[in-house]
């Protein structure tokens, strides 16, 4: 917002009359205007102090110059944390002298602040115009640059401006168009739908999240039907291989958690979506943070206790998958790497507080998160999803980085995977299958991972890959 205190219209209030008593010091400002300047991180990751585009003994991250208007006043009116607050105290102004290649103008200058992401701030500034000037200042000019990004300056305008009503001119039609095209089809389902059944194997992990899927699909594209028997990544690629060798009649698909085994050429796999995994542990454990060394010793059965990491006074109890588990799989390659893991100390998992460590395997995501979450002293790993909204279990930082997208995409965060859908060959482009697919990665299906903190390999900057930059 940028306005002058001017009443422009006749009116009775006599609250406008308020904003004419601003003053300097004492003396009435004679042609004041309010600014309100709202800075805000828009974009997918965290904004620190040296991000910003300025010498390194440049305390000012962003300025914001007005031509032909001084500053008179500031103050900050809006936090969206209370953390933000001492961010400030080198928020000042000046004034720059007329020279050849601008005019005279107030310059607001404010701090390299370091804002999470959705984090804003708001400024208000009184501003008078500097004397001589007549006529309208000019607008605004914002100094400033972050690095990897952009700052885009967003302005309240009044009207509607003409590109705004041509859009939604053209939309209009198009929106009329397809209703045109809906009433004439025999369904309504859009124009992708197929119908048929389709099969499919793979991950525990992934599974609440392509059964979500599929109950949309199904209620936009009636005739479609899905069957579900996913009891881990590396069974589900074998059964459809199985199925390749034996040319079962219908569609398959097999999700998994990485790329599949050697020896089954007939299989395509595509890329689906960039998938995180968090370590979780029972609360009483007393952690929640563990370093990458102190995970290997623990799985590599040197560590025992939690007090020897920091925790409390009670035995390590390991709950971990089976071996043809993706999951287990991804925890393999990017946590612990050539460590080589304790093996199961007992058949089936205890519960309760037996005074002893072991370690025991189960056969699901949701399994694992039960018996973590019914164990003291447990510690497991899972779908970074599930385990958020898992009672009873907490996610564990790595090395103080928690399992964010951001986190891994910045290379951060080690434990994630590749989301990969595998076929028998190519399916045709008009089966359930590969329309199915298309939908999950471009279309409701999309907004369903992002739903549960994934991202759709389509909207990275190496699709064809799915791995952070």
């Amino acid at each position: 917002m940028d306005t002058t205190t001017t009443n422009v219209a006749e009116t009775d209030a006599e609250l406008p009359g308020a904003l004419l008593e601003l003053q300097n010091h004492g003396v009435p400002l004679k042609h004041a205007s309010l600014v309100l300047l709202r800075v805000e991180n828009n974009g997918f990751t965290y904004i620190d102090t040296h991000d910003y585009v300025a010498l390194e003994d440049d305390r000012v991250g962003i300025r914001f110059f007005f031509p032909n208007r001084k500053i008179v006043g500031t103050v900050i009116t809006e936090l969206s944390n209370d953390s933000l607050r001492a961010n400030f105290r080198d928020l000042r102004t000046s004034f720059r002298q007329e020279t050849d290649k601008h005019p005279a103008g107030g310059v607001i200058e404010v701090p390299k602040v370091p804002m999470n992401r959705s984090a804003h701030y708001k400024i208000l500034a009184a501003l008078e115009r500097v004397p001589g000037v007549t006529g309208e200042p000019g607008p605004p000019i914002l100094e400033g640059d972050v690095k990897d990004g952009r700052i885009a300056e967003t302005q309240s305008r009044i009207g509607t401006p003409k590109r705004i009503i041509a859009l939604v001119g053209f939309l209009s039609v198009l929106i009329v168009a397809q209703l045109v095209v809906f009433l004439r089809s025999n369904s309504g389902a859009p124009l992708d739908c197929t119908t048929g059944h389709v099969t499919v194997y793979g991950s525990t992990a992934f599974k609440p999240i392509v059964e979500e899927a599929a109950d949309a699909y199904g209620d936009l594209c009636p005739g479609a039907t899905f069957d579900f028997t996913m009891e881990g990544s590396g069974e589900g690629v074998s059964a459809l291989d199985d199925r390749g060798r034996s040319n079962a009649d219908g569609e398959f698909v097999a999700f998994s958690d990485g790329r599949k085994a050697d020896g089954m050429p007939a299989l395509i796999g595509r890329p689906i979506s960039f998938f995180l995994f968090a370590m979780v542990a029972n609360p009483d454990a007393g952690v929640r943070d563990l370093s990458l060394a102190q995970v290997k010793d623990i799985y590599a059965g040197k560590v025992t206790n939690w007090k020897e990491v920091g925790g409390k006074d009670l035995p390590i109890r390991l709950i971990t998958r089976h071996r043809g588990s993706g999951t287990r799989a991804a925890f393999k390659a990017r946590v612990l790497g050539d460590v080589t893991e304790a093996p199961p100390t007992v058949d089936v998992c205890p519960r309760g507080s037996d005074a002893k460590s072991f370690i025991c395997e189960v056969g699901d995501t949701e399994k694992l998160l039960e018996t973590v979450a019914g164990t003291a002293g447990a510690l497991g790993y899972s779908e970074a999803g599930a385990a958020a909204d898992q009672k009873g279990v907490i996610t564990v930082r790595l090395d103080d980085h928690p399992p964010t997208v951001e986190e891994a995409d910045a290379h951060l965060y080690p434990f994630w995977e590749t989301e990969y859908a595998y076929t028998i060959g190519e399916p045709p482009a008009r089966s359930l299958g590969a329309s199915f697919l298309r939908f999950l990665t471009t279309q409701t299906g999309a907004d369903i991972l992002r739903s549960h903190g994934l991202r759709p390999c389509p909207e990275l900057s190496n699709p064809e890959k799915c791995q952070p930059v």
